[in-house]
């Protein structure tokens, strides 16, 4: 049973038996890897606590390799800073120029699919409550 399966389940508690069938598996011949896992299941499966649609984008670094990436570009281009504030004035405008990008652009994720949050089995941390 490869480790990408947990990640292929419907839902959490699919999602969290797959995992722990997957570190059991390798407990006997990778002890501190199965422990590991057994550590970190909560924090590795958290994104699934999310609407279906957004697990993908959640669970993905794609959009902050993105970001890193654009701003090596700039820094690379500078060269050598004077000092701590120029660099923070230049990463600060690439974040700035970042968000309206995302603001302007198709959405990246819809706003709307948050609204089910409260209708499905999620998380009790990401559960809203009515004041």
């Amino acid at each position: 049973m490869a480790g990408h399966q947990a990640f292929d389940q419907p839902d959490r508690a699919s999602a969290g038996e797959t995992w722990r069938k997957v570190a059991d598996q390798l407990r006997s011949r990778w002890p501190k890897l199965a422990e590991l896992m057994d550590e970190n299941e909560h924090d590795v499966l958290a994104y699934m606590a999310f609407p279906r649609q957004h697990r993908t984008k959640l669970h993905s670094t794609n959009p902050i390799e993105r970001l890193n990436k654009e701003v090596k570009r700039r820094a690379d281009g500078v060269g050598i800073f004077h000092n701590e504030p120029s660099i923070i004035r230049l990463i600060g405008a690439v974040l700035f120029e970042q968000n309206d990008e995302w603001q302007t652009a198709s959405r990246y994720m819809m706003v709307e699919a948050f609204a089910q949050i409260d209708h499905e089995e999620i998380d009790p941390i990401l559960s809203i409550k009515a004041a």
